[in-house]
């Protein structure tokens, strides 16, 4: 899985060149086709919903359709490498889709769909689709350090209290 890692932690340096937080993943069909790649856009798009995950998601429902294929069939056969713990919002996406496992980089302490909250355990009655951390994890914390030293120009004005 390292060289898939690699892969999305090209992706997390392409995000953090475009100012958005860097997280990068890839989607892999059958243990050696990738068939998604990105990096997250919320900042570019303004859209709190543009993580990484949910535009690979995007990526592979368009692979399958391209290929007269049932996203039902094909997710269930993809590992997701992400450079960073998927957040609730992805974690659970991931979980009702089915996908085969997810290999992550460092974790997220802030929002992280199985460090902050059980994700899997809360949803995953059926199956069991293992999270799997600390891949390269120390390359991807360092991005994510570097990122947060600077000013997010996205981020709102933080707000004072107004003196009476």
């Amino acid at each position: 899985m390292d060289k898939f890692m690699e892969q999305a932690l090209e992706q997390a340096r392409k995000a953090e060149q475009l100012k958005e937080v860097p997280v990068g993943c890839v989607f892999v069909y059958r243990e050696n086709e990738i068939i998604a790649r990105g990096c997250n856009l919320v900042n570019k798009t303004k859209n709190a919903t543009r993580h990484v995950e949910l535009i690979c998601i995007d990526q592979v429902l368009e692979w399958a359709e391209e290929r007269k294929l049932s996203y039902q069939t094909v997710f269930p056969e993809v590992t997701v490498v992400v450079t960073v713990e998927p957040c609730i919002m992805c974690a659970a996406a991931l979980i009702q889709l089915g996908v085969r496992q997810v290999i992550y980089g460092c974790r997220n302490d802030r929002f992280g769909g199985c460090t902050v909250l059980d994700v899997p355990g809360l949803l995953d009655e059926h199956t069991s689709i293992p999270f799997h951390g600390g891949v390269r994890a120390d390359e991807a914390m360092a991005l994510l350090k570097e990122f947060y030293k600077g000013e997010n120009p996205s981020a709102p004005v933080p707000k004072g209290k107004n003196l009476r």
